[in-house]
């Protein structure tokens, strides 16, 4: 299998000569522990490597963490450091001592938000990441550019990215940005997501919420998956897994917490009255979400009813990704309000919301762009548009809104 390079490698290397401590995050089997061995061997320094999925050592990081950094000096790199919040305290000390930078790099499947015991320990003395599957510029082995509609930009990218054709996308789409099947294209997807579910979805589902029905667990993640690109509602969720509304919320913090999926927030203010309060949901990985629903082929899923939520969610978690493999905050949001006006991406940035839909067409139509006016009402300026859609190549209606391939992204 080979390795596929990350974008968030010379970020580590950067923040290791400021910080004593970096967190790197995000879902199981995601590639984190691969980059940072990787960039440990490139380091050549000696950085031990100890990982909590072995029970003996996270039962000595638990009980005796002083003990356990005694054995494991820095530099170290600990991984699933979530099991063990007791380490973080005796790691702040650590750092408050010696001052050394790039002494731990650890890793969590759990999101650095919701993991309990950083914020108290390690507030200011760790950067943290967040690593997603590969992007699809990752994939293709092109540079890392958090996406912006600016049109200087875009005009210098556009020669640089090789077009695809739409059945070529949802191929990408379906079969997944795991590294493990994009690195090994003879691995079977259905054996890999099925295993995924049952090795590590169930299990850390339980060590967080202590007991879960199996069944209506599976049942869960797959109506959670049947409405990707959708307002997130948890009675109707509760209603297709059989459980009750609280667990039905429980649960969907859970898949947020293991790094699963993201809920995109509708943008408001406070002119802007008439806005919607739920959140969107994606996933971060289109190919389990073709798994769960059962889209045997990448030409099902094109064909199918799901193919305009499918690819929603694709150009959006390629937005995310886009953000997060720089580092950077992601400032993004979805508009819609009491009237069903609707924008499908709302971009913060600058003093400026840049709106962008997203369509499954490959010859847009002017008139999508009407819409974003609804947000020109607010504080901050509207910026320059765009219909992110599957054109064979880069163009615009005008200045102001651009015609952008999802494959740019």
């Amino acid at each position: 299998m080979e390795y596929i390079s990350r974008h968030m490698e010379n970020r580590i290397l950067e923040l290791s000569k400021s910080y004593s401590a970096i967190l790197l995050t995000g879902p199981r089997q995601a590639g984190k522990t691969t980059m940072l061995r990787m960039l440990a061997e490139k380091e050549n320094i000696g950085r031990q490597y100890v990982s909590l999925d072995d029970l003996t050592e996270r039962d000595m990081a638990k009980n005796d963490p002083a003990l356990f950094l005694q054995i494991h000096k820095p530099p170290v790199l600990i991984d699933e450091v979530q099991y063990a919040p007791e380490l973080f305290t005796y790691i702040k000390i650590h750092i408050d001592e010696h001052h050394n930078p790039g002494d731990f790099w650890m890793t969590g499947s759990q999101i650095f938000r919701l993991m309990r015991g950083v914020q108290e320990s390690l507030a200011g003395r760790v950067a943290l990441l967040h690593m997603s599957p590969l992007s699809q510029r990752e994939i293709i082995g092109a540079p890392c550019v958090p996406f912006t509609t600016d049109l200087e930009r875009l005009l210098a990218e556009r020669d640089e990215i090789a077009p695809i054709t739409a059945p070529e996308l949802f191929g990408r789409l379906w079969r997944g940005s795991m590294p493990g099947l994009v690195s090994n294209p003879t691995l079977d997807r259905t054996v890999f997501y099925s295993s995924y579910l049952s090795t590590y979805l169930e299990r850390d589902a339980r060590e967080l919420s202590g007991s879960v029905d199996a069944l209506k667990f599976n049942r869960f993640v797959t109506a959670v998956a049947a409405r990707c690109s959708q307002l997130l509602n948890y009675n109707a969720l509760a209603e297709d897994a059989d459980i009750d509304i609280q667990t039905s919320k429980a649960w969907t913090n859970i898949l947020e917490t293991l790094g699963i999926i993201f809920l995109l927030h509708p943008y408001s203010n406070n002119v802007l009255k008439r806005t919607i309060k739920t959140p969107k949901v994606y996933f971060y990985d289109t190919g389990l979400v073709c798994y769960l629903t059962r889209w045997s082929s990448p030409e099902v899923a094109e064909s199918g009813a799901m193919s305009g939520a499918l690819l929603e969610n694709y150009t959006v978690s390629e937005i995310m990704k886009s953000y997060q493999n720089a580092g950077l905050e992601p400032y993004l949001y979805f508009y819609r309000d009491r009237d069903a006006k609707e924008i499908d991406v709302v971009l913060e940035g600058d003093g400026k919301l840049c709106p962008l839909e997203i369509k499954k067409t490959a010859t847009p139509d002017r008139r999508l762009t009407r819409v974003f006016n609804v947000i020109d009402k607010s504080p901050l300026r509207l910026g320059t548009g765009a219909v992110l859609c599957m054109a064979d190549k880069f163009s615009a209606f005008d200045r102001d809104n651009l015609i952008v391939p999802i494959w740019m992204i």
